[in-house]
C-alpha cells in the first residue's frame, strides 16, 4: 500500500469523505460507479463499520455492488428500495450550472435511473472536472446492439445540424471486442469537443431509434463537492445558490483504488 497518495487521489478522497457526511442513519443511498465513487464507497464503509451506520445501498453497476459488499454495506436493488434519499456519484465533466457528462465508466444508464429516483444527487469531483462548457470529454451514448451501425449513422447525421464543434463517433472497445454495459448494450462515444446546447442535445439524441440513454445529466445534480489535493473541499449547492469551503482530514495511507473510469 502506498505511503503517500497522489494529489488527485487526495482530492478524490477529500471530496468522498465530505460527501458521505450527508448520509444519515436509515437512509437509502444510491452508490455511483467509477474511481471517485470508489473512494466514496470506501468512506461509507468506514462509517458503517466504525459508527454502526445503518443504510441500504443501491449500486449503479456490478462493480460498485461488489465493492459495497466488500465494505460491509447492505446492498439492495432499486425495486426493493423504491425511492432513494440520496445518490452520491462522480462525474467526467461539470459546468457552472452543475450539468454533467457521465458514462466514462460505462454505467450511465443505471447511474441516471438511480440519480433521478433520489431526493438529492451529490456529485464528487476533483477540480480538473470543471469546464466552462461541456464537451471536451467524449459524450457516451448507450445503444442496443441490433443495428448499432445504423444508429451510429443516424446520430452522425443529426450532429451536422446541432451546435457542436466535433462530429466524430466511435464504438467503445474492450481490447479487441466491443465494450458491453451491464445491460449488454454497446456504447458510442461522441467526440464533440464543445456542446453549445446540452439540453437540446440530450433531448434529440434520445429520439434516435436504438439509443437507450445519453450521458448528459441535465438538472439532476443538486450539490457538487470539489476536492483538492491539500484536503480542502468546495461545496456548491445549485438550489441554495451557496458556496462553502471546508477542510477534510484524511489518513496519508488511504488505499488507492485502481482507476475504474468516472
Amino acid at each position: 500500500m502506498p505511503a503517500e497518495l497522489s494529489p488527485i487521489d487526495k482530492a478524490k478522497s477529500a471530496a468522498a469523505k465530505r460527501a458521505v457526511g450527508f448520509v444519515q442513519d436509515g437512509m437509502r443511498v444510491g452508490l455511483g460507479t467509477g474511481s471517485t465513487a470508489a473512494w466514496m464507497v470506501k468512506a461509507l464503509g468506514e462509517r458503517v463499520r466504525d459508527e454502526g451506520l445503518r443504510i441500504k445501498g443501491v449500486p449503479t453497476s456490478t462493480r460498485t455492488a461488489d465493492l459495497a459488499r466488500e465494505e460491509g454495506i447492505e446492498v439492495v436493488t432499486l425495486d426493493e428500495a423504491k425511492w432513494l434519499d440520496l445518490t452520491i456519484d462522480g462525474t467526467d465533466e461539470f459546468d457552472s450550472n452543475l450539468n454533467l457528462i457521465k458514462g466514462g465508466g460505462g454505467a450511465l444508464l443505471q447511474e441516471k435511473i438511480v440519480a433521478t429516483a433520489s431526493d438529492q444527487m451529490i456529485v464528487i469531483a476533483d477540480a480538473g472536472k470543471e469546464v466552462s462548457q461541456l464537451g471536451a470529454f467524449p459524450l457516451p451514448i448507450e445503444v442496443i446492439r441490433f443495428g448499432w451501425q445504423t444508429t451510429k449513422a443516424l446520430i452522425e447525421e443529426l450532429l451536422v445540424s446541432l451546435d457542436v464543434l466535433g462530429q466524430t463517433t466511435t464504438l467503445r472497445m474492450n481490447r479487441t471486442e466491443p465494450y458491453l454495459t451491464d445491460e449488454g448494450n454497446y456504447i458510442l462515444d461522441l467526440h464533440l469537443q464543445r456542446i453549445g446546447n446540452a439540453r437540446q442535445l440530450a433531448l434529440v439524441l434520445n429520439q434516435v431509434p436504438g439509443v437507450v440513454e445519453n450521458g448528459l445529466f441535465i438538472d439532476i445534480c443538486d450539490i457538487v463537492i470539489i476536492g483538492h489535493g491539500d484536503g480542502k473541499v468546495e461545496l456548491r449547492d445549485i438550489n441554495a445558490g451557496s458556496v462553502a469551503n471546508e477542510r477534510v482530514e484524511f489518513a496519508e495511507n488511504e488505499n488507492v483504488f485502481a482507476d475504474l473510469g468516472d
